[in-house]
């Protein structure tokens, strides 16, 4: 993993992700350049994120078996076409189909990331996941800025354009500067049945999984019911403001492009279990900043854009720790322990933006923040539960510590010779 490489994986990750967040913005020129109503023009965005949640389920697995670069450049060339497609389409229906098309390949974020995990050591592996989530959060950013400003004065269908020749571009230069090799080879190679099969296994045996997809469910969860009830306020009375204010709210969520890469070495050197606490209780003071924020005005305002920002620090930082930990679980399956992880996630940040709605309709904004708060405390309290019966349980008599899950590669080198040694009941002798 070259600084090059490291850099061109993270405009790969912009890429994938802007390209599903892209349309959002051009909603509008969609629907007067197609002649139908907003509301129509808007489920291209809603289709490009079912197709994203197939190509999770269908095509991140096969990450396990297939060299990194055929799938990854397979997939950019793929939704190259399918963008190019879409900015042709002469109807919406037309659109809809490549929207979908485009939403289960785009998945090149979720690909990089295990592929990436197994090109470094563990001791850089947190690192690398933060400079990753950076460029996949720029690119969320940019994207809706770059096809607003594109689509405002050419129309349209020139952010599809440009998107589907960018990642043309993209997949011809990593054809050339990727390793073509599965970051571990398995000696036999598992079935596609078996590989969507799985994600369910793991969850069922892997408690850190399970643990890591928990806090990722439970925090994304209040988050996504944050943002999306932000817009409720802002545009209602105790504001007023216009639908442009929530995008530049949505703006300083750029800060966390600065964020994560720190977090993520904060992982290598103390572990993910300290990152994780730091982020779920950065999340629940979040919950209190933001109700204080409730009651409009500049101060309120500023207010908000604190507590928001904090929440995205927080989750997003709690992200890096709980993929580092679960990529040190199984190097043979990293894909599908992603594709489950990642599952789990989405699902949490799907229940928790229709929680938000229903608690912003009982209580109002108050309400909304409360949630979070429950949340991030169901997740803080799993962990605190966690850590003390890993302080208080003693290991059994004669037994080895085991294996960390986010030490580096030096001690896991001295563990595994320790336990070594005890199988066999005498020392090792030096290797000539």
């Amino acid at each position: 993993m070259t600084r090059r490489l490291l850099l061109l994986l993270t405009v790969t990750c912009a890429v994938g992700v802007g390209t599903i967040y892209f349309p959002q913005a051009i909603t509008p020129l969609i629907a007067a350049g197609l002649d139908t109503s907003e509301s129509s023009a808007a489920l291209a965005v809603t289709f490009t994120q079912i197709g994203y949640s197939i190509g999770i389920f269908l095509i991140v697995p096969l990450g396990d078996r297939i060299p990194n670069r055929r799938l990854l450049t397979t997939l950019l060339g793929l939704t190259g076409l399918e963008l190019l497609a879409a900015g042709c389409a002469p109807t919406l229906p037309v659109l809809l189909a490549a929207s979908v098309a485009v939403g289960t390949t785009t998945v090149a974020a979720q690909v990089v990331s295990p592929m990436a995990a197994g090109l470094v050591p563990a001791d850089r592996r947190g690192a690398v996941m933060g400079t990753l989530l950076s460029g996949a959060t720029g690119g969320m950013l940019l994207a809706r800025t770059f096809s607003g400003t594109l689509g405002e004065y050419l129309g349209w269908r020139a952010p599809y354009l440009a998107a589907g020749v960018l990642t043309l571009v993209l997949a011809a230069v990593l054809t050339r500067a990727l390793p073509d090799v599965t970051a571990v080879a398995p000696a036999v190679k598992p079935s596609y049945g078996s590989l969507l099969v799985e994600p369910l296994r793991l969850l069922r045996d892997e408690p850190e999984l399970r643990r890591s997809g928990f806090y990722q469910a439970m925090v994304f969860g209040g988050f996504c019911a944050v943002w999306t009830c932000l817009p409720l306020l802002l545009t209602g009375p105790e504001y007023g403001f216009g639908a442009q204010t929530v995008g530049l709210i949505a703006l300083v969520g750029a800060a966390t492009m600065i964020c994560t890469p720190f977090a993520g070495r904060v992982v290598d050197r103390r572990g993910a279990d300290p990152v994780n606490l730091a982020g779920l209780l950065g999340a629940l003071a979040s919950a209190a900043v933001l109700a204080a924020g409730g009651g409009g005005g500049a101060a309120g305002l500023a207010v908000l854009v604190a507590g928001t920002l904090l929440l995205d620090v927080s989750m997003q930082s709690g992200m890096i720790a709980n993929k580092t930990r679960v990529y040190e679980l199984r190097a043979d399956a990293r894909s599908r322990l992603n594709t489950a992880y990642m599952t789990f996630g989405y699902l949490g940040g799907s229940v928790g933006s229709w929680l938000g709605l229903r608690a912003h309709a009982l209580a109002g904004w108050p309400g909304v923040c409360t949630l979070l708060a429950v949340l991030t405390a169901l997740a803080l309290t799993r962990h605190l539960v966690e850590a003390r019966r890993r302080t208080v349980a003693p290991p059994p008599r004669g037994h080895l510590p085991e294996r960390p899950r986010d030490g580096g590669s030096e001690q896991v080198e001295q563990q595994d010779e320790q336990q070594d040694e005890q199988r066999s009941g005498r020392k090792r002798e030096p290797t000539p």
